[in-house]
């Protein structure tokens, strides 16, 4: 019993939360970034790649596993990053970087992804059972493994983001008034990229697409405590790390045979956002 409670039940609810609260930091820090209550981490075309990178391995059979991910998650890890790289590339200009190319960038990038995924499931149909992990969440293989890989970086991240939340508060002022009051806008605007699509592609590749989270999330902690971004990345993560465990414990318990994690997440998370959103007016 002490070894099922260790390997299977702690490590499944470490995982659990360590991506609540990766998810939800990243989605703290993307609506800051974009200045917009209604972004997400996926909106810049992580989960897209990730899903992408997935089923294509679950489509070529890929099974070559490496620092505690799978095959399928070692390339949905890579494909996440990628797509957020080429988006970030694409969206440089001569005149210089703007928030809403980089925006709309992601969107068609997220698409033209989503279109590829679909092509694979398409021509393997055989393997659509194995990418529902993937496409809709679970944390079935939970393992110390992935525990292991993904908590070092959901403390770095954190600690990254709330020593630079002075800055993010700066960016609300917008790019302009931020950099004459000293703030390095590009420099603080790569790194909050970079970390939001590190934590949002982990989470990805360890536990499959997980929707609202990094929406729903953020938007209550600001609701309830206010703007202030040192305060709202640490509630955030919190909060979405307990979140996410919970949502996990119905996702196991309300039929008898599981459910993917990403039907409770919506189920529970749109009534008590739309709820808060009503009552805050």
């Amino acid at each position: 019993h002490t070894a099922i409670f260790i390997d299977l039940r702690l490590s499944r609810a470490l995982l659990a939360f360590l991506v609540g609260a990766a998810l939800a930091l990243s989605g703290a820090i993307l609506q800051g970034y974009f200045r917009n209550p209604m972004a997400d981490p996926f909106v810049v075309g992580v989960s897209s790649g990730a899903a992408l990178g997935a089923v294509f391995a679950t489509a070529l059979g890929f099974e070559a596993a490496a620092f505690g991910f799978s095959g399928p998650g070692l390339l949905a890890f890579l494909f996440g990053l990628g797509i957020v790289s080429l988006v970030y590339a694409l969206s440089l200009r001569r005149a210089g970087f703007k928030i809403e190319t980089l925006l709309l960038t992601g969107i068609a990038a997220g698409a033209l992804a989503s279109a590829l995924t679909s092509f694979f499931l398409f021509m393997r149909s055989d393997s659509y059972d194995q990418a529902v992990f993937w496409l809709l969440g679970s944390f079935q293989l939970a393992e110390w493994a992935q525990v292991a890989t993904i908590a070092p970086w959901v403390v770095i991240g954190l600690f990254t983001s709330v020593w630079l939340a002075r800055d993010m508060d700066l960016l609300a002022l917008g790019d302009e008034t931020a950099q004459a009051l000293g703030s390095p806008v590009r420099r603080v605007r790569k790194a909050y990229l970079a970390i939001s699509a590190l934590l949002a592609a982990l989470s990805v590749a360890v536990s499959g697409i997980i929707g609202f989270v990094g929406l729903v999330v953020p938007h209550w902690v600001r609701l309830l405590i206010g703007p202030n971004h040192r305060t709202l990345f640490v509630s955030s993560a919190l909060v979405g790390g307990t979140f996410l465990l919970y949502c996990d414990l119905l996702a196991r318990n309300v039929l008898p045979a599981e459910l993917p994690i990403g039907v409770i997440t919506a189920v529970v998370g749109a009534p008590f956002f739309l709820y808060l959103l009503h009552k805050k007016r």
